[in-house]
């Protein structure tokens, strides 16, 4: 049984120069681990907490000594010499320590950081692999990788905002490996990239998760410059290459209109918006389609893509498990986006991943926008059996220090890909039925 003998932490910077939270947990049989949490910018109003300092003559306001400050003192006085038999058990502690519904006491990237040394720590003092004791947390076995969605374009949040609508994603659909993959994705990038100079007249300048991010003119822009990359890179757009979207509704929803592309839409007319691109491009997943408070509209949205897409919540459910039953009870979704730091600990996130497969829904792994070069994410993916992971793009070192962990493991393994189902194109439109069988 682990026991803990010291935690530590330290404020690090996060890849966009914020600083997070790093953590160590000692256990008393000599085993230590580091790890460190990310922080997100386009975040839902029902995550758990991230404390910060609140000091504007220091990183304006977003320093973490405060939460730090609750690792090495109260978690530390609390835990230490004390033995957890499992992950619930010692997760549960910090919940009950913070006593706040949110988290806000102590600060979920506090809480967070704990429970990922002290699951890393526990890994090495068993001699497995991150990922084998992340499947054994969960009780399920190790059978396939997740399929990368890699982030292409970026607007919103990521991108300071030159289009309403966040990310667009390759899914390179046909690959086998995850080797393949990620050989697929950096010819779609460098094609992109190409075409942003031919186009935009603009160099290669990356957005928060490294994707590229020219002054599209609106959303079909975006999306025709994604198809036009995956063409010119010599892929198949639909077969070989499918797309993803991440909406990020909730940040252009206003006095309950959509304010996208100079036009203000009621949820109907953003359903039917969807529809379109569902009809005109390869997409096979749509995150956020609607904004966190339109709960009324999501079961007619996923009614409407029905098969054709996953319905994938982000923004609306936070990893929250009782936003996940209130999902689930409506019929509002059919995939979950999975984020550990939006509820705080791995055991109520492995929580909200067992309702959600419960639920028949499809699972994505995500990093933040604010990363660090920590890759437990990758073991967690791979560990948590994810059909999909989204890390960021091809670019950047806290993004790349996932998927390097994911070539690793591949070698290590020889997992294969999670499969993706054979889609057809259905009529004059560009439109397929991407019917995913991920598991």
């Amino acid at each position: 049984m682990p026991t803990i003998a010291q935690l530590a932490a330290l404020e690090i910077l996060d890849s966009r120069g914020r600083p997070t939270v790093q953590a160590t947990c000692m256990l008393a049989g000599g085993a230590a681990a580091t790890a460190s949490v990310p922080s997100g910018a386009s975040t839902g109003a029902a995550e758990a907490l991230e404390l910060r300092d609140g000091d504007h003559t220091r990183y304006g306001g977003l320093g973490c000594r405060r939460a730090v400050a609750h690792i090495n003192h109260d978690l530390n006085n609390a835990l230490a010499g004390r033995a957890f038999a499992t992950q619930g058990e010692l997760d549960a502690a910090m919940v009950a320590l913070d006593g706040t519904p949110n988290k806000a006491r102590l600060g979920a990237n506090a809480i967070l950081a704990v429970s990922l040394a002290f699951a890393r720590a526990t890994a090495a003092g068993r001699g497995v692999p991150l990922y084998q004791h992340f499947a054994d947390l969960l009780g399920v076995p190790l059978a396939t990788l997740p399929r990368p969605t890699i982030n292409l374009f970026s607007g919103g949040k990521h991108a300071g905002g030159q289009i309403p609508i966040q990310d667009v994603l390759v899914v390179p659909a046909a690959a086998r490996t995850m080797d393949e993959a990620l050989a697929t994705t950096y010819a779609c990038f460098q094609a992109a990239a190409q075409l942003t100079a031919r186009k935009y007249s603009m160099r290669v300048l990356t957005a928060d998760e490294g994707g590229l991010a020219p002054p599209f003119a609106n959303a079909q822009a975006m999306l025709d410059d994604a198809v036009t990359a995956i063409r010119e890179a010599g892929f198949v757009p639909g077969r070989e290459v499918a797309l993803a979207i991440d909406v990020a509704s909730s940040h252009f929803y206003q006095d309950g209109r959509y304010h996208l592309d100079g036009r203000s839409l009621d949820s109907r007319g953003m359903i039917d918006t969807i529809l379109d691109w569902l009809d005109r491009y390869p997409i096979v997943s749509v995150e956020d389609g609607l904004a966190e408070d339109d709960w009324a509209h999501w079961p007619e949205l996923a009614a409407a893509i029905g098969g054709r897409a996953l319905v994938l919540g982000d923004d609306l459910l936070c990893t929250n498990p009782a936003r996940i039953r209130r999902a689930r009870a409506m019929g509002a979704a059919t995939a979950l986006l999975l984020k550990v730091n939006q509820i705080g600990t791995l055991s109520e996130a492995a929580e909200a991943y067992r309702l959600a497969r419960a639920a028949g829904w499809r699972v994505t792994i995500s990093a933040r926008s604010g990363e660090t070069e920590d890759n437990w994410l990758a073991d967690l993916a791979v560990g948590w059996a994810g059909d999909q992971i989204k890390v960021g793009s091809i670019t950047q070192s806290e993004r790349l220090a996932k998927y390097n962990r994911l070539l690793a493991i591949e070698a290590e393994t020889s997992l294969p890909l999670v499969r993706s189902e054979k889609r057809e194109r259905k009529g004059r439109s560009n439109a397929i039925k991407p019917l995913w069988s991920l598991l």
